[in-house]
């Protein structure tokens, strides 16, 4: 079992899941026993009964169990820390902000058993630790100034979580990565590309770089463009555009009527480009689907109003 990865999440049948939480008892009570049989008075007698064993060695083994009390307290604290989003991620608005708070908040509190577990254990070897306290002022000084990119990058994290950029599984494109949120940790957040692969992105760099987050558009743009023969008649490629528009608001996927067009955009002496914009659901599907349509729309109205699509091969042969 690695006692270090991700456990399950809470659940109604195994509230307390860290089989850990068995030796604490176990360890617990191995300390309570030895202490009670080991208690002495004010003369040094002892209080419940004359030892028939080594002192010296009974406090050895009183000093373990109690260090591997404390130890597993430390390794349990750490394994409950994947409990945090089982209280940050409940039923309610805005889930993806909840999550995302959830997977930072797992990584504080990770680095905060961490430093507690250091100061503990410290303690339980005998380290003098004030001593080591005013040590760290000093070596804390070094520390940050080796470590200011990691600092940054945790400053990163505390500002992807306030002004809300991106959430977890949102689907966004920062400096030359395009992928899906999958954690937003303290010193890097992680995509999962459209090929399936990992992508680690410090956050100071995701602060300091252009964000688009695709999960937040409120509609899809489509812009299909057409090239007819440079012999097209005004009035014919008038009345595609006309009846082209028209058949595509008239699809109830079709949204923003308003910013909605056909046009011809450019004339040149081998060809006419009409150019159009429509508008649909922010949904892949259906916008993969609406230009399908489109196209086929614009092919049975082309042919309707006796216009040429242009073919360069076809002109190079005459």
């Amino acid at each position: 079992m690695d006692v270090f990865s991700k456990i399950d999440r809470i659940d109604s049948e195994n509230v307390f899941a860290p089989k850990s939480l068995r030796w604490m008892v176990v360890f617990l009570a191995m300390w309570f026993s030895l202490d009670w049989l080991s208690a002495t008075d004010e003369m040094g007698e002892y209080v419940n009964a004359a030892p028939v064993w080594d002192a010296n060695l009974i406090d050895v083994v009183e000093q373990i169990a109690w260090a591997g009390f404390v130890l597993l307290v430390l390794l349990t604290a750490y394994r409950l820390v994947d409990y945090l989003d089982a209280f940050i991620v409940v039923e309610g608005d805005d889930m993806a902000a909840r999550r995302s708070l959830a997977s930072v908040a797992e990584s504080i509190g990770r680095l905060a058993v961490v430093v507690l577990a250091f100061f503990v254990i410290a303690g339980l070897i005998g380290v003098n630790l004030n001593g080591l306290i005013a040590g760290l002022g000093i070596t804390g000084l070094a520390l940050a100034l080796a470590a200011r990119d990691s600092v940054a990058n945790v400053f990163g994290a505390i500002s992807i979580i306030v002004d809300q950029p991106f959430n977890v599984g949102d689907w966004i494109v920062v400096e030359d990565a395009e992928g899906e949120v999958i954690n937003i940790g303290l010193r890097t957040t992680m995509l999962r590309t459209g090929a399936d692969t990992m992508v680690t992105i410090p956050n100071s760099n995701i602060t300091n770089s252009p964000v688009e987050n695709f999960s937040h558009r409120r509609f899809r743009r489509i812009r299909p463009s057409f090239e007819f023969e440079e012999d097209s008649g005004a009035d014919s490629l008038r009345k595609f555009c006309d009846m082209l528009c028209e058949q595509v608001l008239a699809d109830p996927r079709s949204m923003k009527a308003d910013d909605s067009w056909v046009r011809v955009t450019q004339t040149l002496p081998s060809k006419v480009t009409v150019s159009s914009n429509f508008y649909c659901a922010s949904s892949g599907r259906t916008q993969r689907e609406f230009t399908e349509d489109i196209l086929m729309m614009a092919r049975a109205r082309g042919n309707e109003c006796g216009l040429v699509f242009h073919e360069p091969r076809l002109r190079a042969q005459k």
